[in-house]
């Protein structure tokens, strides 16, 4: 059986055409503003700030994570309770790493000067080659600690998909916060000062 389609013997061809003319732009405008609302709302379920994102891990204590350092001393971010931790996830290839770095170093250089009172800071490397990395250092500068691991089990842990993520950790072992893309020395500075006065 076929549908039957009534057609209106008197309606103007021209004047329906022009009428389906008009109606598509708004259509349209209409379509771009449900696409771009739900952009909005998927940033919103994933990041709370310009560089600041969610995660899972948030509140919770960090991931049993283990590596080794440059030297060859086991790394185990368990026995780093007691002091606040920076984690900076990276690669020697990676420009917005670059582009960080010497933020790294002024931040680095600032928490030193505090003593004891100051972060921890350890380069957690993704998926590079100690040589690579080695030459990255050299070339640019810095002294903390580089953490290797097998297999990348430590950026598994922590599901870092991209990099750079920097990571604040606190001295009770719980993740208090985690930065997607570049950060700065006074953006880590700045939040480190509010989580002492928020926890002390």
């Amino acid at each position: 059986m076929t549908d039957v389609i009534d057609h209106d013997p008197g309606a103007d061809p021209e004047t329906a055409a022009a009428s389906r003319r008009s109606v598509a732009p708004w259509i349209a405008l209409a379509i771009a503003v449900v696409m771009i609302g739900l952009v909005v709302v998927l940033i919103g379920a994933t990041s709370d700030g310009d560089n600041v994102a969610e995660s899972p891990l948030i509140g919770r204590p960090a991931p049993e994570a283990t590596g080794q350092l440059a030297d060859g001393t086991a790394f185990d971010l368990s026995r780093r309770k007691g002091s606040w931790v920076v984690l900076n996830f990276f690669t020697a290839d990676c420009v917005p790493c670059i582009r960080e770095h010497p933020d790294l170093i002024e931040f680095n250089e600032q928490q030193q000067a505090l003593g004891a009172d100051g972060a921890e800071l350890y380069s957690v490397v993704v998926n590079d080659t100690p040589e690579d990395v080695e030459a990255f250092f050299d070339e640019r500068g810095g002294d903390w600690p580089v953490v290797y691991s097998e297999f990348d089990n430590f950026p598994v842990a922590f599901g870092v998909a991209q990099v750079p993520e920097t990571w604040i950790i606190d001295p009770s072992g719980v993740v208090q916060l985690r930065f997607i893309s570049e950060v700065t020395a006074e953006q880590l500075n700045v939040t480190l000062q509010q989580f002492r006065e928020q926890y002390g």
